[in-house]
């Protein structure tokens, strides 16, 4: 048979047979490289538990200041309404500013140090549970992921290969939204609400007494204006919230605090006189 092909079929069948173990080699190649996963994870996007966390605390270190700018700023506004001195201006300052900050700083404690309370018993409650009634609770964390969406039985897989990686993480987070590993801090939580008022407080405070009487009220203004919509804005950024409707509203409420104890100095501190 071979002796009756053409001269042309013969070349062809020649190239086949070369490149015959050069396809084969390839395919194998191929099949034994893994292919890289497409889905990869947005460039700049947290992908960890902690986020959510952290942004709650960036936003209440955000409006810490604002309220350490707001209060301090109508404190000295409503003095320097009252009286020229720079004293009674400087005392009332720093008096609004510690009290202000030490205020915050044992609410932010109290208020944490109940919060975590509560999330020990919870989960101290739910390592009982564990112990004592795991099929119970392996039965209650597949039944989440059904309301979640997943299909019963990739909702069992699901809730057995967490409940063997780490139980107690795997139905604190489902059930009660905590993780163990990011309980808060009351002392963290204490000193942040007290450097944050502090740090906000300093502005209106330096902003009155570095000017010369004439300019005190007006450089205020102007700073703690400038202050108000920064953190308005950024706390506006940090929500996902429209900004300008945001920073409006945060400089004109602080504007119209400055003014208003201002005119009440004004008034008192004239009567007084």
């Amino acid at each position: 048979m071979a002796s009756e092909l053409d001269p042309q079929s013969r070349q062809s069948a020649s190239r086949e047979t070369a490149d015959g173990p050069a396809r084969e080699t390839a395919c194998e190649t191929s099949r034994e490289t893994p292919r890289k996963s497409q889905t990869q994870p947005h460039e700049g996007e947290a992908h960890t538990a902690g986020h959510g966390s952290r942004l709650n605390w960036l936003r209440a270190g955000v409006l810490g200041a604002n309220d350490g700018i707001v209060s301090v700023a109508g404190l000295v506004m409503g003095v320097a309404g009252a009286t020229t001195a720079v004293g009674p201006i400087f005392v009332s300052g720093i008096a609004g500013l510690v009290s202000g900050a030490l205020s915050m700083a044992v609410g932010e404690y109290v208020s944490v140090s109940t919060q975590r309370d509560s999330e020990r018993a919870l989960l101290e409650k739910e390592r009982w549970e564990l112990a004592e009634m795991p099929e119970e609770e392996l039965d209650e964390l597949t039944e989440l992921y059904v309301e979640r969406g997943l299909e019963p039985d990739l909702a069992r897989q699901v809730a057995v290969q967490l409940t063997e990686k780490d139980p107690l993480k795997a139905h604190a987070d489902a059930e009660l939204g905590i993780d163990p590993d990011e309980l808060t801090s009351p002392v963290q939580a204490a000193l942040s609400s007290f450097l944050a008022f502090a740090v906000g407080a300093l502005i209106p405070l330096l902003a009155i007494l570095l000017p010369g009487p004439d300019w005190r009220v007006p450089v205020c203004l102007g700073a703690v204006g400038l202050a108000l919509l920064l953190t308005g804005f950024v706390s506006a950024r940090i929500g996902q919230a429209p900004t300008t409707r945001a920073v409006i509203r945060n400089v004109v409420g602080g504007a119209l605090a400055m003014l208003i104890t201002y005119g009440v100095g004004t008034l008192i501190g004239g009567h007084v006189a």
